[in-house]
């Protein structure tokens, strides 16, 4: 111990400290990011993906079909491509059949030609699949391509060039009871289906052909479903979402025609709903009290679906509404639901709804009754019906009332 420190006043002495060395956190964020991102470079530069991470698909191809001369027979080489599962627009799955399509040949009726290329190597291969919505040939009749117009919106229906109408060609026949040509007729409608595949695949098995179905265009399943209906033997409509009085509080669903839109926006939102699927005899509205109640806003719609060859169905549940009108005066073929059988959805009111539809076609000579999708209409509804012909009843599809109508 020196002097100096003997002498020196406690407490002026100066400490050394060690340094701390902080590391702000912002800059620890950013080295983590920097080290992230460079993996991922190099991630990107390695890796053996000339598809860039985009959803695929393997299906098999057959690039060796014959020839169709023994002399000329190739073996079949089953090979996998990855193709993207957006191509052709219609979801195609693995177990998909799909099939080289030969050079200078017609591609088969039902499918499409699709171009895939090697990410690597760029070659072009052109391969024929499955056409559609994803329904298989068996579930539906196949639909006439002369009865579909393309439009930015998709295809929807048209009348043929040799004045065909949909509304006849994919009308179901009807047949007499045998020795009761003057039978009274009964056409049922049952709407809301393609909301749920589950309860529309039990209405298509439990309901007789004779019943129209009516289908929401909503669902990616819905032209599927359709398909399904027709090769049931069902006619099927269209039910177009309309604008009710307390909208927007009781909305309709995406794409409604509005009272306040121009003509030209109404028809584009119609050529959008009438693209979801095709098959249909006709259009029917869903909810729709204020502009079934519109003549001017109703008035170019209807004219519309005069113009393609359709027909249109009133539900009955407005008694505002100006479609009969309408229908009159542009040569429309209409017909009006005289009974909504599940206004009051109980088995018992069911039941009292079905008399009374019954009673009306034995004044009348026809009668139309609607009702929804609901568990115990489907139940009650295919009960009666099944037991109409015992009853001397004629089950008749809608277009048969509705084309009758426009004829007479």
């Amino acid at each position: 111990m020196t002097a100096d420190d003997l002498s020196a006043p406690l407490g002026q002495r100066e400490v050394k400290r060690r340094r701390k060395f902080a590391i702000p956190v912002q800059h620890a964020t950013a080295a983590a990011l920097a080290l992230f991102l460079g993996v991922f470079v190099i991630w990107a530069v390695v890796a053996d993906d000339p598809y860039g991470g985009e959803p695929t698909v393997a299906l098999p191809i057959d690039l060796h079909a014959a020839a169709g001369k023994k002399s000329e027979a190739a073996t079949s080489a089953p090979q996998t491509a990855a193709v993207a599962e957006a191509a052709g627009g219609n979801g195609g799955s693995a177990s998909s059949p799909v099939a080289a399509a030969p050079a200078n040949q017609a591609v088969p009726a039902n499918t499409k030609t699709v171009t895939i290329i090697d990410g690597k190597t760029g070659t072009r291969q052109e391969i024929v699949i499955p056409a559609g919505n994803g329904a298989s040939a068996s579930e539906g009749p196949p639909l006439d391509q002369k009865f579909v117009e393309q439009t930015p919106r998709g295809p929807i229906p048209k009348i043929a060039a040799d004045g065909t109408r949909p509304a006849e060609a994919f009308a179901r026949p009807v047949r007499p009871l045998p020795g009761k040509p003057d039978a009274p007729r009964v056409a049922l409608i049952v709407g809301g289906l393609g909301v749920s595949a589950s309860a529309t695949t039990e209405a298509i098995a439990k309901l007789p052909g004779a019943v129209t179905l009516a289908f929401m265009p909503y669902s990616s399943d819905v032209g599927r479903l359709v398909a399904r209906a027709r090769g049931g033997g069902h006619e099927v409509l269209l039910q177009v979402p309309m604008e009710p009085f307390d909208y927007p509080d009781n909305d309709s669903g995406p794409q409604t025609l509005l009272t306040s839109l121009p003509p030209e926006q109404n028809l584009d939102r119609l050529y959008w709903l009438m693209s979801r699927f095709q098959g249909y005899v006709g259009l029917t509205g869903a909810m729709g009290a204020r502009f079934s109640a519109s003549e001017q806003s109703f008035t170019p719609i209807l004219r519309d679906i005069a113009k393609r060859g359709l027909i249109f169905v009133d539900d009955g549940a407005n008694p505002r509404s100006v479609a009969g009108r309408i229908a009159g005066a542009e040569n429309l073929s209409f017909a009006r639901a005289d009974f909504v059988l599940d206004q009051v959805a109980t088995p018992t009111e069911i039941d009292h709804a079905l008399g009374r539809l019954e009673m009306a076609a034995r004044e009348h000579g026809i009668a139309v009754g609607i009702c929804s999708a609901l568990p115990v209409s489907i139940k009650h509804v295919a009960e009666w019906a099944k037991t109409a012909e015992s009853r001397g009843l004629l089950l008749v599809p809608i277009s048969t009332v509705a084309l009758k109508s426009k004829q007479s």
